[in-house]
């Protein structure tokens, strides 16, 4: 790779991935159960909480990340606390980078988990009920099954979405090579120096070739989880 690649664009390769797919991850759950939330229960704030998961769309990145910068930043109202009771910190890590990776997919997954909740016949979930199974047990063994590819379309859409973030990690967390700089930052930089453009250019091609491949899998992948479905 580093005959092909400088090491520091290999490196900053190399943290996109980690970033994109610990962001995909961690936001999973919470995603899942918002987009249930949103899809399946009528409660007051119902329409503040749906503007407020697709804010990230509407806000210009930039804004996104300083309002991050202000929440947990070491003398954010979150970051103060996290760094004062547990020494944690995330302005300047790789770990800002994911926070702010997986706030600005966060959208995307949950639009795609909750059309598939909405898919998916009230009516099945109801018999299910009725036989005497428990919220949790109709979630695992009924909605869950028939939602899996739109959870999946969801997840490699956020990955690929957090491999593209540029403003709002920029914003966050610098662009510090080798602690933050992910692939969108590193081509930034590569842009900014004379003779960079080759390297540039190779990561772009990367990034269209990431891109695309976790299109192609996340279409492969549905394909054959509802196949799998429908032959039961």
């Amino acid at each position: 790779m580093t005959d092909w690649l400088p090491p520091e664009a290999a490196t900053a390769l190399a943290l996109s991935l980690k970033v994109s797919l610990v962001a995909t991850l961690v936001s999973l759950p919470l995603g899942l159960l918002v987009a249930y939330a949103l899809a399946r229960w009528r409660f007051p704030g119902h329409g503040l909480l749906n503007g407020f998961v697709h804010l990230p769309l509407i806000l210009p990145p930039v804004v996104t990340g300083y309002l991050l910068l202000l929440t947990f930043g070491r003398q954010g109202w979150v970051g103060s606390l996290l760094w004062d009771w547990f020494g944690v910190t995330f302005a300047f890590r790789w770990t800002g980078a994911a926070l702010a990776a997986g706030v600005m997919a966060f959208p995307l997954l949950v639009r795609a988990i909750r059309l598939a909740i909405e898919a998916v016949d009230p009516k099945l979930e109801e018999a299910a009920a009725t036989l005497g199974a428990s919220r949790p047990v109709v979630f695992a063994t009924v909605t869950l099954p028939l939602i899996l590819p739109g959870l999946i379309a969801g997840a490699v859409l956020a990955f690929a979405k957090a491999m593209g973030e540029f403003g709002a990690t920029i914003t966050f967390v610098a662009n510090i090579p080798g602690e933050t700089q992910t692939l969108p930052t590193a081509i930034y930089s590569f842009l900014q120096v004379p003779g960079g453009d080759g390297a540039a250019l190779k990561l772009v091609l990367i990034s269209v070739a990431v891109a695309m491949g976790a299109l192609a899998l996340s279409e492969w992948l549905s394909r054959r989880v509802a196949r799998r479905i429908a032959g039961r």
